[in-house]
């Protein structure tokens, strides 16, 4: 440790699909407009990404503002998906304008991940290093800023990602603090990945995040009310660990948990109660990996996300459907980068966006879970079936080229 000081690290995650709409079999060979739905529509991303602007982002950003003005100390880090970046651009130049602000004040940082938010490191090497390679130089064009920390679609993570991590250049790769994985460890340190040489990995406190970010406004919790008080006391029962890794979708604020259930308040108190104490501070993610030494080696040679209970890719890959539906995808990988057609690949690649996939799964589906809630679709079957139909229009595209699929 350095100066026995104790650093939250937030971590914030923004991201919105271009959703498929309700695109027919009628449509495939047609129409090739598989994202654009009639505005007011479930499927409709200009709708989408304007509600969520609304509700969560311009809020957000400006809370986040006024800490970072009125805190000195204050800093988080923040990974935003090239995806989301561009329906900013095209549906809400506001939002962008708001997250240049934040970004402007030299306290937040960026992490890279990929353009498309997709699983491509399970699939295609070379196109995953392509959308991340994307995603820096978009970064560099909106930002002016490069990223030196790294995590991967839905925090997923293993040996060879952070091997590939650690080769690349980066100082830090995020992932999940899963039981399983961590056994006796606490997520509270920095840690080695294995296998690697200089970058550290740092594990999501899934316990106090997920208070904030899926518990805060359930009124059947045992906790309810969760006070900025109340959470700190939880924040300061690992006094001699010196990390507080608190990780989560930026829609936490104001979409999933709404602006009435009191979450902004929370937002904005977090760096007054913290600071009270004089060896607190806040880190980004890069510098708390400049900044604390690894403790121990992390060994993960299975995947692990941080996504429901099992915390693997089953909620994108668990079905026969999800496999066949991303199978498929990425078997075109070789015709649609050599037919040199822009807008096809750029298609392609929007049909990676891990979000397709997690529409299809079935898990909850039966029980009607909370996770119906992110589709846009009645059932699984209805994204599969939009899915495939959007699929074989592609390869229709490829056949009125000439080329063999």
């Amino acid at each position: 440790m350095s100066d026995k000081k104790r650093a939250i690290v937030l971590y914030l995650h923004v991201h919105q699909p271009f959703r498929i709409r309700h695109y027919t079999i009628f449509d495939a060979g047609l129409r090739h407009d598989y994202f654009d739905a009639p505005g007011g529509s479930r499927e409709n991303n200009a709708d989408i990404v304007r509600k969520v602007a609304e509700k969560s982002y311009i809020p957000t950003n400006e809370r986040l503002l006024r800490m970072l003005n009125d805190h000195p100390e204050f800093k988080l880090s923040m990974s935003i998906t090239g995806t989301v970046l561009d329906q900013f651009e095209q549906y809400a130049p506001e939002v962008l304008d708001s997250f240049r602000k934040v970004i402007a004040t030299g306290r937040v940082e960026i992490v890279a991940e990929t353009y498309h938010h997709s699983l491509a490191f399970f699939y295609d090497r070379e196109e995953f290093e392509n959308q991340v390679r994307m995603h820096r130089e978009k970064i560099q064009q909106l930002f002016g800023v490069t990223p030196t920390a790294f995590r991967n679609t839905e925090l997923s993570y293993n040996n060879d990602l952070a091997y590939w991590a650690d080769q690349a250049g980066y100082k830090a790769i995020l992932c999940e603090g899963w039981d399983a994985v961590m056994g006796w460890r606490s997520p509270n340190f920095a840690y080695k990945p294995a296998y690697t040489e200089n970058i550290k990995v740092l594990t999501k406190n899934y316990k106090l995040s997920d208070d904030i970010a899926f518990r805060f406004s359930n009124r059947s919790w045992e906790e309810f009310p969760l006070t900025t008080d109340k959470f700190m006391d939880w924040a300061n029962a690992a006094w001699d660990q010196p990390l507080l890794n608190l990780f989560m979708d930026y829609e936490t604020f104001g979409e999933h948990q709404w602006a009435d259930s009191g979450i902004f308040d929370f937002l904005e108190h977090l760096p007054t109660a913290w600071l009270r104490t004089p060896e607190h501070t806040f880190m980004t993610v890069s510098e708390a990996a400049d900044t604390f030494e690894a403790v121990d080696v992390l060994d993960c040679p299975q995947t692990i996300t941080w996504a429901d209970t099992e915390r693997d890719l089953t909620a994108w890959l668990g079905n026969k459907m999800q496999q066949g539906a991303i199978s498929s995808l990425y078997s075109l990988r070789d015709q649609i980068l050599g037919s040199g057609d822009l807008a096809l690949i750029e298609d392609w690649r929007k049909l990676q966006t891990s979000d397709h996939f997690y529409y299809m799964c079935t898990k909850w589906f039966n029980d009607g879970d909370v996770h119906a809630y992110f589709s846009p679709y009645s059932t699984p079957y209805d994204a599969n079936m939009c899915f495939m139909n959007a699929y074989h229009d592609l390869k229709f595209r490829l056949a009125e080229k000439g080329i063999d699929v």
